[in-house]
């Protein structure tokens, strides 16, 4: 198995532009400073060192502006021009053969949400991890609902990935908002953070837990963008009252899938644990762990589950398929 590739957090694979914006270089430009603190289609809002908030939009149809990009900013009256984005120093994506989205910049730590209720979606959190992997960003799983019936079975299903080595926090955040808080607030201190999950597993509740200001803020992103939009499908970042600062919640649409096209073969293999222990165990150094003979994943019932293993090699299927159409 070759060593990983290192992600390009200003694109993936190279494809395009390798820098996030027109002149993308490691001093900014003349202008005002700021860090984008809310995303909706091709309207951004930008907070400046000095607190204010004020509307932006990107120079050009294919600039690249996402939630957690520092940029520079040309003086005016708002809607200001979004001249500049800064290196970032990663980036979380996901690629199917449709499009190409990012979710976030510039983060210390993904809080990945699943619930006992509608249930875990192996298939989604799996995908996540390898993402996040990929770019090296930190993923903590936050088990929800645990005061439903549902818990128990929940409990027993998230184990595989406390054996994997990722860290799983059990919470109710409707009926024990206290202990939710106490929970978080180590991972959050000082962090920037994205709540990444499905729909349907209690984000929204999560934010206005550590964000109480997200729901009147809500209301005042309408107005500040003129706009009708339902801004629950718009990605918000949110400073956290009563943390250190620099701690800072984004808040994501939730979503239904996750394709991971912008990762090469080698980048897939070191997104599962399994595969990262068992490196040079095959027969043969360049195995792909899918038919070959003498594959230590074919040969050990212990070295990875079924369910991991298909998992895997449907996202192996995927990218090959990908590379060649």
């Amino acid at each position: 198995m070759d060593a990983p590739e290192q992600p390009n957090p200003q694109r993936p694979k190279g494809k395009r532009s390798t820098k996030p914006s027109s002149s993308a270089a490691s001093v900014a430009a003349p202008g005002l400073a700021a860090r984008i603190v809310g995303a909706f289609g091709r309207q951004y809002l930008a907070q400046l060192d000095n607190g204010d908030v004020l509307a932006c939009v990107p120079r050009g149809k294919r600039a690249e502006v996402v939630c957690g990009d520092r940029v520079v900013l040309a003086p005016g009256h708002p809607p200001l021009a979004i001249e500049q984005v800064l290196p970032r120093r990663n980036a979380l994506w996901r690629e199917d053969q449709w499009r190409s989205k990012m979710f976030a910049a510039n983060l210390d730590r993904v809080l990945l949400v699943t619930a006992t209720y509608p249930g875990i979606q192996h298939g989604l959190i799996g995908r996540a991890l390898i993402a996040a992997d990929a770019a090296d960003i930190p993923v903590t799983l936050l088990l929800n609902k645990c005061d439903l019936p549902q818990a128990e079975a929940a409990r027993a299903e998230m184990v595989l990935y406390r054996d994997l080595g990722y860290e799983v926090l059990e919470l109710s955040v409707r009926t024990a908002p206290q202990a939710a808080l106490a929970a978080l607030t180590p991972l959050l201190s000082g962090q920037t953070t994205l709540l990444l999950g499905a729909s349907g597993v209690g984000k929204s509740s999560l934010t206005n837990l550590l964000a109480p200001q997200a729901q009147a803020s809500t209301r005042e992103i309408s107005q500040a963008l003129s706009a009708g939009r339902h801004t629950t499908t718009a990605t918000r970042l949110y400073d956290l009252p009563g943390l250190p600062e620099g701690s800072a919640l984004m808040d994501s649409p939730g979503f239904q899938s996750f394709g991971l096209h912008h990762l090469s073969v080698s980048q897939l293999q070191h997104g599962f644990p399994e595969i990262r222990a068992r490196n040079g165990q095959c027969r043969f150094q360049n195995c792909t762990h899918r038919d070959e003979p003498g594959c230590v994943f074919t040969t050990d019932p212990q070295a990875i589950t079924p369910a991991r293993l298909a998992l895997y090699r449907t996202l192996y299927a995927e990218l090959t398929s990908a590379v060649m159409r």
